[in-house]
């Protein structure tokens, strides 16, 4: 979720958001890198907008911190379109990262799925902006995959996570570090279709308001692995 501003003299269309994130795994560092990344890659294709016959380049604006001790009554009350709420551990089940939904503003990190360059914060942050994965997921001859394809994609060889591995087989799926975000991905998001107010601001997305208490292997999984299929990195 985050919160659009329309800059008509400058035709600027910026996106701002904050990821705040908590639990035992989370670090000032992580708050850091996860917002370097979206910020990063989504500014990396240069988008534009095509909005009320005007262009606007497209600019992402995007901020991390950690708060240690969140109060669940923050998250749940909190009204401001850029804040972002995301639980981080090593330990989640099914083994994925999540959000609570397409167009959400909460969700849950594995460690794992935030390390070695795996594109995960910036794929999830798609989700959070109403991106779905596509619909098919064979991509091999179209190149570089673009961020919202999921894990098991299969694709080009040398995006595999074994170049010489056979396809679908061990290592021969897209290893995400390759994902990228294109203009394609900005046209998806369909941001000529805002309405924004008389103060040049406008919401994408919608409050999930979701607090997640840490998961750990002695629960028995409850329904939010099963209830994020098609959200996951």
């Amino acid at each position: 979720m985050c919160e659009a501003e329309l800059q008509w003299n400058s035709r600027l269309l910026i996106l701002h958001a904050t990821f705040i994130v908590y639990g035992d795994a989370a670090t000032p560092e992580l708050a850091r890198l996860i917002a370097e990344e979206i910020e990063t890659m989504w500014n990396e294709p240069k988008g534009r907008v095509h909005f009320q016959h005007e262009w606007f380049d497209l600019r992402f604006r995007i901020s991390g911190i950690i708060e240690p001790k969140l109060d669940p009554e923050t998250v749940w009350f909190n009204d401001n379109p850029r804040l972002n709420y995301f639980r981080i551990e090593e330990f989640a089940f099914g083994d994925i990262s999540f959000v609570d939904g397409i167009g959400s503003n909460t969700g849950y990190f594995k460690l794992a799925n935030l390390l070695n360059q795996s594109t995960t914060a910036a794929h999830e942050f798609g989700h959070t902006i109403g991106l779905v994965h596509p619909e098919i997921v064979d991509i091999r001859g179209e190149g570089v995959p673009g961020i919202m394809y999921p894990r098991g994609t299969i694709c080009d060889p040398q995006f595999q996570y074994d170049p010489a591995a056979i396809p679908l087989g061990p290592g021969g799926t897209m290893n995400p570090k390759y994902r990228k975000v294109k203009q394609s991905d900005i046209d998806d998001l369909k941001l000529d279709r805002l309405r924004f107010k008389t103060d040049g601001k406008a919401i994408v997305g919608e409050f999930t308001s979701i607090f997640h208490p840490k998961e750990t292997p002695d629960q028995i999984s409850s329904s939010n692995a099963d209830s994020t299929e098609g959200y996951i990195n």
